[in-house]
């Protein structure tokens, strides 16, 4: 599997993905990361909070971005440096995300890319943030 080489991207190039949140993934997520919140796991601990019920870990839409970045822009060989991370709105149990990234500048001496990431859930944001990622060179290692 080869992703784009720093050589390949230009900015306002972008991919984008979605995913489907279930109880499963949720699960998942907690049992994987460890974050067993009962805003997240328990329906009558988060049906007494702001939300009014249960939402999916803020993170896990953050890995979604991951995903695109490591999958399809710039792809497998690329090494995420860093990712700023604003939380909009929460994702409930049963909403598709729509993970959306753009590259909005080249450093080409320093082999970087910095992308602007968003997730959405019916067209609105609900996660915002700015992801910088080392992607390979052509004809390197």
């Amino acid at each position: 599997m080869a992703g784009m080489h720093l050589e390949d991207l230009s900015v306002g190039q972008s991919a984008e993905r979605r995913d489907h949140v279930t109880e499963e993934v949720v699960q998942a997520f907690a049992e994987v990361s460890g974050d067993r919140n009962p805003v997240h796991l328990d329906e009558a601990f988060a049906a007494q909070t702001a939300f009014k019920g249960r939402i999916a870990h803020g993170m896990l839409s953050a890995a979604y971005i991951s995903a695109v970045l490591g999958n399809d822009l710039p792809g497998p060989g690329a090494i995420y440096l860093s990712q700023t991370l604003s939380f909009k709105r929460p994702v409930r149990i049963g909403d598709e995300v729509v993970t959306r990234v753009a590259v909005t500048d080249i450093d080409a001496d320093r082999g970087r890319v910095t992308l602007a990431a968003v997730c959405s859930v019916n067209g609105k944001a609900v996660v915002e943030g700015e992801a910088v990622v080392m992607a390979p060179r052509r004809g390197a290692g």
